[in-house]
């Protein structure tokens, strides 16, 4: 039988000064540091990192190095999704913080093709798989301590902190990255686009001071004071009891999330790479459609953690589906268009409002699947596993269908974005959570 969901509905809450801003700044490091990755994979790795000669199997090893670091996700989301429910979620939280920062600033420092030559790319990988491992539990514990933190009439609104976070880190990265592209192409290809990544180094020192001033949760400080009188043994590791009496709503986090990976990616970060390399169209016009489209997304999140307390995270996320599937289409006959108003209609519509709401909702859907004492090992473990199949392969196999097609179609890139909608609303429908307001 699966765990019974602790939400203690009908206690009020507070969550302490600086929670938000802790969960906020930690999630938007980790989207600052993967679209920054995903961007630059997509524009600039290719003729850095790999030998000159042929720009399409350039890229193709380039965005390749981007999904590598979906390999090392699913161990930081299991190893330290465990740490987090065993020693506590904001210990974890901060080693994590920190090995994904420093990793992301450290492939700034990298050399290029031309000077290391086989070396480069060895050196980019690495360091992709441990910025991995940090960001694979970043997300799954930042919903944690948001969910755990609130006040249960508000959880869909703090939850949606991580999210709110998320399209902050892309506005920035976004907005870096169109800065960048306006620029001249050898200054961008050359020490240009290392300055975002090196700026990745000042702010793991500001958002490092900030989490150690935020308490841990008072659940898990809850779960530490009944541990005292539990027998100890394999049978209570979090993973062991994930897996015994909580797989149902491990089974709902993994579907989901290779459903809302698959699409999210694909809509930022392939668009990216179609847009530049199969219709000609300037970088800086993409990189700006995110821009206004992760503006939007601050906007969009808190609204639709409003909803989500109104009248259920699942409406919103299936919702979400729903919208996800209508898109799959039109979105690419804007951006086929070619025309930047469009384009940014496009970006505007799937990264400003879709997805975003999805994401936000998912704070609280996510989080309430599981009892306390195994919530972050099943939000590390479901997220990031369901994120490894998709995340990393659908913007791969988004550019191999293009790439295949005589003509550059997508039809078949759409039928990514209705399989990812399937799998959003089926995880969705199949809530495994035992309160009924969500």
């Amino acid at each position: 039988m699966p765990s019974v969901v602790d939400d203690s509905v009908g206690t009020t809450r507070k969550a302490p000064r600086g929670v938000g801003v802790a969960v906020i700044v930690g999630s938007a490091l980790e989207w600052f540091d993967f679209y920054l990755y995903a961007s630059m994979a997509a524009l600039v790795f290719g003729h850095v990192f790999f030998p000159p000669g042929n720009d399409a199997a350039a890229t193709m090893a380039s965005v390749a190095t981007f999904a590598v670091g979906f390999l090392a996700r699913p161990v930081g989301g299991i190893v330290f999704g465990a740490l987090g429910d065993r020693i506590g979620r904001k210990k974890v939280l901060s080693w994590t913080f920190v090995l994904m920062g420093v990793s992301s600033a450290g492939i700034g420092l990298l050399p290029g093709y031309a000077s290391a030559g086989l070396l480069a790319p060895v050196l980019l990988v690495v360091l992709r798989l441990l910025q991995g491992l940090g960001a694979g539990a970043e997300f799954g514990g930042a919903i944690a301590v948001a969910y755990e933190h609130a006040d249960p009439r508000k959880r869909g609104r703090q939850g949606s902190w991580p999210a709110l976070g998320v399209n902050v880190g892309l506005l920035v990265s976004s907005l870096a990255v169109a800065g960048l592209t306006t620029l001249d192409k050898e200054f961008l290809h050359g020490f240009g686009w290392r300055i975002p990544f090196l700026a990745s180094f000042l702010l793991v020192g500001v958002g490092l001071w900030v989490r150690r001033r935020v308490p841990e949760t008072p659940e898990f400080e809850n779960l530490v004071r009944s541990k005292k009188n539990r027998p100890r043994g394999w049978a209570n590791r979090p993973l062991v009891k994930l897996f015994r009496s909580d797989w149902r709503a491990l089974a709902v986090v993994m579907v989901i999330t290779i459903g809302y990976n698959g699409v999210s990616y694909v809509f930022k970060t392939f668009s990216l790479a179609y847009l530049t390399n199969f219709r000609g169209v300037p970088a800086n016009v993409g990189a700006l459609g995110i821009s206004i489209a992760s503006g939007t997304a601050i906007v969009t999140v808190p609204i639709a953690g409003w909803i989500s307390d109104r009248i259920g995270a699942k409406k919103v996320v299936v919702a979400g589906a729903v919208a996800t599937g209508l898109l799959a289409f039109p979105f690419f006959w804007l951006l086929d268009t070619g025309v930047n108003w469009y384009i940014w209609l496009g970006l505007v519509f799937a990264t400003g409002i879709v997805v975003p709401a999805m994401l936000s909702a998912q704070g609280a859907f996510l989080a309430k699947q599981f009892p306390a004492e195994v919530r972050s090992t099943g939000l590390g473990t479901g997220r990031e596993v369901g994120g490894a199949v998709s995340g990393g392969l659908a913007p791969l196999a988004a550019l191999a269908i293009v790439e295949a097609s005589a003509t550059h179609a997508t039809w078949g890139v759409s039928l990514l974005f209705l399989a990812g909608a399937l799998c959003i609303g089926l995880g969705a429908l199949a809530d495994q959570s035992r309160n009924a307001l969500n």
